[in-house]
């Protein structure tokens, strides 16, 4: 039996003669292959077919990107006209259209013109309209319509500059009209545009794509000395604002013949052309043609050349997984899923290390997670807040500290057990968790102590969140069915101060004015 098991492998191997038989064949393969693909005229149609298909499709991907980041521009400015719907001060309002602009980058500047169309606030400052009256059409457009609003690109009387002007109104709670907040995108500037699709490299067939209003204007073009230039009279352009999306091989301005692809834009009407010269198809035609030349080398030097590249073939995933071991313990390593050899030894080698190295991960990521995390309540340990707060302080961005301590938990263990005092510490660790951003860091600093980093936040903003925690543990059921209370500190960064350890004591000695002035609380520390 042994001997009829070594025969079996034997004949489960690849032999030489299906090598060289199977060689043989591909280069018979190959030369059919390189007969039939050589007429001239199919090769070119397809080729012209083909960039057609992937210029639509391109133009359909920016179509649909555009379409989205329109809908994201207009929800985010929706969202920020409900932060202007009360009165706000100069500050205020300039501090909250910061922090807009900022957090996402769609627009270059944000205005809030009230319903008298008196510029309220203003982001940058340097525009320095803030306290005069709109003067443009498309702005006095905008505060009479009264709801969602996409300009024309048109140069604007204070700065000089070519813009697409987008709004949303502003209304108080009772439906009074407060005016609108907008956005602006600088079209000869850095814009949104730029960053989305400035990055896209040129093709072998030097395709490019532009972006149209709805009247025929440039919004986007490679050539930035186009932009804002009136090309209606484009035929794809002229089919986009007869509201028509396609494709085919048409003659632009310059008279040069191009493959065009135009799709229309649902959300504001703009479109989008992906083009490609046709000039840059017939020198891909003619470069494979050439390349033709270079499949007809003797088949001589075709197989040793074969030869060679299988006997690399063969040595490759045995090197590869034994430099790959050598590396284990040393550095990260990671074996490409998915990726099988023909060589059955090296995948049976492969498969085997890829079983190892994966039970070893799975170890090593259990070990890291347990090192950041508090066991009882899931959230981060002490660890993680120190690695935090040194990461914010280099980047560095300000944000807030609340220290939180469970007012008299001692007693809570005293009188009801120490499991009804692990149970309400997994309750305030929930309550905390859902009480965060996505962004901010929660973790048990130790026994009923917890503290919260909020990202982006100064202390009033903490105060708000600490307030939100603290009232929901009062007022929500809880494991003892008893009201359970928590006294919080706040210390914000920079503000307070720029040492991490005196940002924490400052929370501290917060926490402490928030126990001594009755506990059940929330206190700022001083400074």
């Amino acid at each position: 039996m042994p001997v009829l098991q070594r025969k079996t492998n034997h004949w489960n191997k690849i032999s030489l003669v299906t090598l060289l038989t199977g060689l043989v064949s591909m280069s018979v393969a190959l030369t059919v292959t390189i007969l039939l693909i050589s007429s001239y005229q199919s090769k070119k149609q397809a080729l012209i077919n083909t960039t057609l298909t992937l210029n639509h499709t391109s133009a359909l991907k920016m179509s649909h990107t555009i379409d989205s980041l329109i809908k994201s521009m207009r929800s985010s400015l929706r969202y920020s006209s409900n932060l202007f719907s009360k009165p706000l001060s100069a500050a205020e309002g300039y501090s909250k259209l910061e922090l807009i602009r900022h957090t996402n980058n769609y627009f270059n500047s944000i205005t809030v013109v009230d319903e008298t169309g008196l510029v309220r606030y203003v982001s940058p400052e340097s525009i320095g309209t803030v306290g005069q009256h709109i003067t443009t059409e498309t702005a006095k457009t905008a505060l009479a319509l009264k709801k969602p609003y996409i300009s024309k690109p048109y140069v604007t009387a204070s700065t000089n500059r070519l813009i697409v002007f987008i709004s949303e109104p502003i209304f108080e709670e009772n439906g009074n009209y407060r005016g609108f907040i907008a956005g602006t995108i600088y079209l000869h500037e850095n814009n949104i545009l730029n960053t989305i699709f400035g990055s896209n490299p040129t093709d072998e067939l030097d395709s490019s794509f532009y972006i149209v209003g709805s009247d025929g204007h440039l919004l986007y073009h490679r050539d930035t000395n186009r932009i804002g230039e009136d090309i209606s009279e484009n035929q794809a352009v002229r089919k986009l604002i007869q509201g028509k999306s396609g494709y085919e091989q048409m003659v632009n301005l310059r008279g040069e013949t191009v493959l065009s692809a135009y799709v229309k834009v649902p959300e504001n009407g703009w479109g989008v052309v992906a083009v490609s010269p046709i000039s840059a198809v017939y020198e891909q035609l003619n470069r494979h043609l050439a390349s033709i030349l270079l499949y007809m080398l003797p088949p001589f030097l075709l197989l040793m050349l074969v030869v060679i590249w299988l006997a690399r073939r063969v040595a490759r995933p045995f090197v590869s997984l034994a430099d790959l071991v050598s590396k284990a313990g040393r550095e990260e390593v990671e074996l490409a899923e998915g990726k099988q050899h023909w060589n059955r030894e090296a995948e049976l080698l492969t498969r085997a290390i890829r079983y190892a190295f994966s039970d070893m991960k799975k170890q090593t990521d259990q070990l890291a997670h347990d090192a950041r995390t508090d066991p009882l309540t899931g959230l981060t340990n002490r660890r993680t807040l120190e690695e935090t707060l040194q990461q914010w302080m280099e980047e560095p961005i300000s944000f807030s500290v609340i220290m939180m301590d469970l007012d008299h938990f001692k007693s809570i263990n005293d009188t009801y057990g120490h499991q009804s005092g692990d149970e309400v510490l997994k309750h305030f660790a929930q309550i905390v968790s859902a009480s965060l951003r996505s962004g901010d860091v929660c973790c048990r600093f130790g026994g009923e102590e917890f503290v919260a980093l909020i990202s982006h936040a100064d202390a009033k903003e903490a105060y708000q969140v600490a307030e939100r925690i603290r009232h929901t543990l009062e007022t929500s059921p809880n494991p003892i069915g008893q009201p359970i209370t928590v006294s919080q500190g706040i210390a914000h960064y920079p503000s307070h101060t720029d040492s991490a350890e005196d940002l924490l004591h400052l929370a501290d000695e917060a926490l402490y004015n928030a126990k001594r002035s009755g506990r059940n609380r929330t206190e700022i520390a001083e400074g």
